[in-house]
């Protein structure tokens, strides 16, 4: 499952709109809050559920993808498609209107116990090249904190669109957007014409990704309203224990006043050979055993913070702590 998020007029439609008619080969089911005009689906198509069906209404394209609309359960309603339909490739869900996908990547975020044939890929934000410049030019003016680079911060691709309306200085704004959140791949675009490999089947919350970014890091960076990414170090062995009790201090708690809305990393746990990776979206976190460190490979801990209010000297100095 990939979210998609953006500002109103950013191109989500447009995305939607190619993915339902394109000919890309690909079985994507696209979950909408609503059938709006924008959305290039005939009324007549539509088939609405029955009684107290839990998709509200679908409609199956001739490219071969699915659009539905949900009433009820998220979870339920991603399953019944599942079920009950032909065998897709990736579903799309797109949230109108929603700043925060935090509520959703915890509904999405199954346990690998559950068994569960959905897996959140990633979250996609979409944003105008030019109107998110002059946001930035009233957010420069302001105290307020724009929406955008909420989305921005929880985003695993930002899809750059409406390039065509921008003459320079691409590469400016997509260092702004890096400010916001360093580790968040960015694809240009225009009208959203996107190869899709670029964006699906990222598997954001996946072991491969985090192993392949724990071999590099990205440069702390800040913002000029207080959001910034921040990564920490530390060679010696830490306590599990110690490390979730540190974590629910951080994410549940709020002691130290910052406001974390993501981190990822590996660490070096006591008495075990095993690599374990953490990901944590606002208050849900996780630490699972990976793989064998290999005997190549240097033993540490690494954690990177996306957020507001980060401050790396308390974050280092509690992380140390957490020392066996």
């Amino acid at each position: 499952v990939t979210v998609i998020t953006g500002y109103l007029g950013a191109g989500k439609s447009t995305l939607v709109n190619y993915i339902l008619s394109g000919q890309h080969g690909k079985r994507i089911a696209v979950i909408l809050n609503e059938f709006g005009e924008e959305i290039g689906v005939e009324r007549a198509m539509i088939n609405e559920g029955q009684g107290g069906a839990i998709v509200e209404e679908w409609v199956e394209l001739a490219n071969g993808c699915v659009c539905c609309t949900v009433k009820h359960s998220l979870v339920q309603a991603l399953e019944q498609l599942v079920q009950t339909k032909e065998r897709m490739d990736h579903i799309l869900l797109e949230t109108t209107g929603l700043a925060d996908p935090a509520p959703l990547v915890s509904i999405l975020w199954l346990d690998d116990q559950l068994e569960s044939s959905i897996r959140l890929d990633s979250i996609i934000t979409v944003i105008d090249a030019k109107n998110f410049r002059r946001q930035i030019d009233e957010h420069t003016n302001s105290s307020s904190f724009p929406e955008a680079f909420h989305q921005i911060a929880f985003a695993d691709v930002v899809i750059l669109n409406k390039i065509d309306l921008v003459k320079d200085n691409l590469e400016d704004l997509e260092r702004q957007i890096h400010d916001v959140n360093a580790l968040v791949t960015v694809v240009r675009s225009v009208r959203c014409q996107v190869d899709l490999n670029t964006i699906f089947d990222r598997q954001a919350y996946g072991v491969k990704e985090l192993l392949e970014y724990s071999k590099s890091a990205p440069p702390n960076s800040r913002h000029d309203n207080s959001i910034s990414t921040l990564c920490i170090y530390e060679q010696d062995p830490v306590c599990l224990t110690k490390v979730e009790s540190w974590l629910e201090d951080l994410l549940w708690e709020k002691k130290s006043n910052m406001d974390i809305y993501r981190c990822k990393g590996i660490l070096n746990i006591h008495d075990s050979n095993q690599l374990h990776t953490l990901q944590a979206v606002r208050e849900v976190y996780e630490v699972v055993p990976a793989r064998e460190w290999s005997e190549t490979q240097s033993r540490m801990n690494k954690i990177v913070f996306i957020g507001r209010d980060l401050d790396i000297s308390t974050l280092q100095d509690s992380f140390s702590r957490c020392k066996h």
